[in-house]
């Protein structure tokens, strides 16, 4: 398994058909505040994470993840990773250099083994951010992006051996199988997650909110905007936070969460959490039940840039 170099998640980009409308979107409504815009591409912020960005909107005619990007402590670590990666067959879209996008630094990018563009990147020139108030309902930060895989277990193993991700724990099924494996790069319980889906897609993205009056106040808003609430509000047993799941403007689902588990790496074993037990999905038992309705809503539409890097 390579060493761990990555450090977090940054941002995750989407390509979809109508980009004006998906970004009145997440500064409407969500919470997020536009930090610069060029050749129809948005750059959106959390107010409280000093990364310049969390979230890339681009006008396309195909609906995609552009990228899912993490960011590496050193330039040095970023040659070793796509040195390592290109020496076992991984597929890179470039070459580590100089990042053309706004905050700059150094970093490449690459295709997983189901085609999805991974940017890793160290030197971004960091935001000036603060601290979120209390009662104050906008996202802190981006917390964690979770994928559907139409082979998850090859995709586990894929972040496992090339990027040093590890499993923190799993959704089970005592018929089905396997449904999610939660994976960390950090003391975070989980930065991505990988859940089984008939096409590679995006699942959700998540965004951490101050504390549980703000995920609150902040779920209570984007429904009384009118926006469809999929799932929750709940609590899950993997990672032990709160969720909302809710549908932006293109059909991607998007989650308002907060208190996600912090772990002790040293002493941490992964759990198998059976979704057959109501507990496991939901411990405070408020939301409303995962069902194939739901389900089929968070498999989304499949992805239209499999091994195709995005323009910028």
């Amino acid at each position: 398994m390579t060493p761990r170099l990555i450090t977090h998640l940054r941002h995750v980009a989407f390509a979809v058909p109508d980009a004006k409308k998906q970004v009145d979107f997440y500064t409407g409504v969500w919470g997020l505040t536009a930090q610069h815009t060029d050749s129809g591409v948005t750059y959106l912020a959390a107010e409280g994470s000093p990364e310049l960005y969390v979230v890339r909107v681009r006008e396309s005619a195909d609906k995609r993840i552009d990228l899912i990007a993490f960011g590496a402590a050193t330039p040095a670590d970023v040659d070793t990773l796509a040195g390592q990666l290109a020496k076992d067959g991984v597929p890179l879209a470039g070459e580590p250099g100089d990042l053309q996008t706004p905050g700059g630094g150094y970093g490449f990018r690459f295709f997983d083994n189901e085609g999805r563009t991974v940017e890793i990147s160290t030197g971004v020139a960091a935001r000036r951010h603060r601290a979120i108030e209390e009662r104050e309902s906008i996202p802190v930060c981006l917390s964690h992006a979770v994928i559907n895989s139409a082979d998850p277990a090859g995709t586990q193993a894929f972040y496992e051996r090339h990027l040093g991700f590890a499993l923190s724990d799993t959704l089970v099924h005592p018929h089905m199988g396997d449904l999610m494996y939660f994976m960390r790069i950090n003391r975070w319980h989980h930065s991505l997650a990988i859940a089984r889906g008939p096409h590679p897609s995006l699942n959700h993205a998540s965004f951490e909110m101050r504390g549980l009056d703000e995920y609150m106040r902040g779920t209570g808003r984007v429904l009384r905007a009118g926006v469809e609430k999929i799932w929750g509000p709940g609590r899950h047993l993997a990672g032990d936070n709160a969720f909302s799941y809710f549908l932006d403007p293109s059909g991607n689902t998007m989650e308002y969460t907060t208190a996600l588990e912090v772990i002790d790496e040293d002493v941490w074993h992964p759990r198998l959490c059976d979704v057959s037990q109501p507990e496991a999905v939901d411990q405070w038992g408020t939301a409303n039940g995962m069902n194939e309705f739901v389900t089929v809503k968070m498999f989304n539409d499949p992805d239209k840039g499999l091994f195709v890097a995005p323009p910028i």
